[in-house]
């Protein structure tokens, strides 16, 4: 579906103001009228339009000027030039100036509609690539095991609909990027998709965020603002860490999923939004309900499908592609030649609890190309680059024999390393694992392992 356009028309002619902004309104678009060049200049400098509508032949400035003092002004919003008294010579000048494009009055509503659905078009198409340059790589997710490979089947499966989806994970699980990846599988993916981190604006600034305002609403409001949900008209909106959404805003969103509509704080009328909404948080949002910090209607509204991420413990299994990927990205931004790691520095990688999940990865990953030497990255460089562990675990001893008692004897030795590593603190050794209290008591006693024991023996003797 076509997006809205805020237009900017600028003619002397009071009729010609009319008649164009009723012909651009019933087209859906929003238009502002201008009836002179200074005018449209000072609103230019202070609005964000999306396309400029001007004629040529106006008293004190021209058009051509206007278009002259707008590229002086870097001002880089698309112009379109308009004249009764057009000739090829003034038609040239346009173009050398910038005009997007030059008609000839009286021109068509159709005319005006269509100029208006390619600037729109070519607008969306230089966003996108100019995205695509930027994020290239960025926006990956990288999976081999079988955790990751149920999560994503969901994915897939929810994309198409227009369910609420409430993901739920650690922070640095990558929840963002399950939100991009519901957005690209989905109707909506050639629509936009706008975040909002909901602890990351203040309170008192939220509600413009995502609603917009009215130029003059309030002080510091120099301009019309369009928020968030207007932003992502016909495309998806993401709102992380919905947690921390103020309990009065709150409120105010509820209203928004219930009609479909926003208004803009010092407005005087509902503007319809057509928008999906997917949400995400760290935090627990039932027992936020339980203490009254979320709304049991709004909890309802959001947590329709949820989906829940695992932290980058409990799917160790993906951490040798994720270096890889990571290690891929690195070079490809530093223009760097390729750094193997050897297998001990990724068993060892793999070993680590990774409190910050697969963001941490990304940032150690950068951490250990930078102080590779002998042109790989080995024990000694993860040594180096983690030094908050004041003893990297040794990566377990690859046995023989059949394939189940080589696994036992694996996860036997992971276990008791974490358990020295932890100080044998059961709470801690178990979230590092990703495990409850009681399942870790429990595989201790499948692979022989006497916690006690083990404990003893690593006491010093008197």
């Amino acid at each position: 579906m076509p997006k809205r356009a805020h237009l900017l028309i600028v003619d002397d002619e009071a009729n010609t103001l009319a008649s164009l902004s009723r012909a651009f309104r019933l087209g859906g678009h929003e238009a502002t009228v201008c009836d002179s060049a200074a005018k449209a200049l000072d609103l230019a400098k202070s609005q964000n339009f999306d396309l400029i509508f001007s004629d040529v032949v106006m008293p004190n400035k021209d058009g051509l000027s206007f278009l002259e003092d707008l590229r002086t002004q870097e001002i880089t919003t698309p112009v379109v030039m308009m004249s009764g008294q057009a000739h090829i010579e003034m038609a040239v000048r346009a173009t050398k100036l910038g005009a997007l494009d030059f008609l000839e009055k009286p021109v068509s509503t159709e005319k005006l509609l269509l100029t208006v659905e390619n600037v729109l078009k070519l607008q969306q198409l230089e966003s996108e690539n100019r995205q695509l340059r930027q994020q290239l790589g960025k926006h990956e997710i990288i999976w081999t095991g079988p955790t990751m490979q149920k999560i994503m089947a969901q994915v897939e499966r929810v994309a198409a609909s227009e369910t609420r989806i409430c993901i739920l994970g650690e922070t640095g699980t990558g929840k963002e990027l399950v939100a991009r990846t519901l957005h690209q599988l989905s109707p909506r993916a050639s629509g936009p998709f706008v975040t909002l981190n909901c602890a990351a604006v203040p309170a008192e600034l939220i509600e413009s965020e995502l609603f917009g305002h009215e130029k003059g609403s309030f002080t510091g409001a120099a301009a019309r603002h369009l928020g968030k949900f207007e932003q992502a008209e016909h495309g998806t909106i993401f709102l992380d860490e919905i947690g921390d959404m103020p309990l009065a805003m709150q409120a105010k969103l509820l209203r928004v999923l219930e009609e479909g509509e926003v208004e803009r704080i010092g407005g005087d009328k509902p503007t319809s939004v057509d928008v999906r909404v997917l949400v995400a948080t760290h935090r627990t949002l039932e027992r936020l309900v339980r203490d009254g910090k979320f709304r049991q209607d709004l909890f309802h509204r959001v947590y329709v499908f949820p989906l829940l991420l695992p932290p980058l413990r409990g799917r160790r299994e993906d951490i040798p592609a994720l270096i890889e990927h990571f290690a891929r990205q690195v070079c490809a931004q530093n223009s760097w030649k390729a750094i193997p790691f050897t297998a001990e520095a990724i068993q060892s990688l793999q070993a680590h609890p990774w409190p910050g999940n697969v963001r941490e990865l990304r940032n150690v990953v950068e951490r250990l190309m930078l102080l590779a030497t002998d042109d790989q990255v080995d024990m000694d460089t993860v040594r180096a680059a983690l030094p908050q562990t004041t003893e990297i675990s040794p990566a377990p001893t690859m046995s023989s024999g059949p394939l189940a008692e080589r696994v036992q004897n694996f996860e036997r030795e992971v276990l008791l390393a974490e358990l020295k590593r932890h100080g044998y603190h059961i709470t801690n050794t178990a979230r590092a694992l990703g495990l409850e209290r009681s399942h870790l008591y429990k595989k201790a006693e499948q692979l022989g392992v006497d916690i006690q024991k083990s404990r003893r023996e690593e006491e010093p003797s008197d």
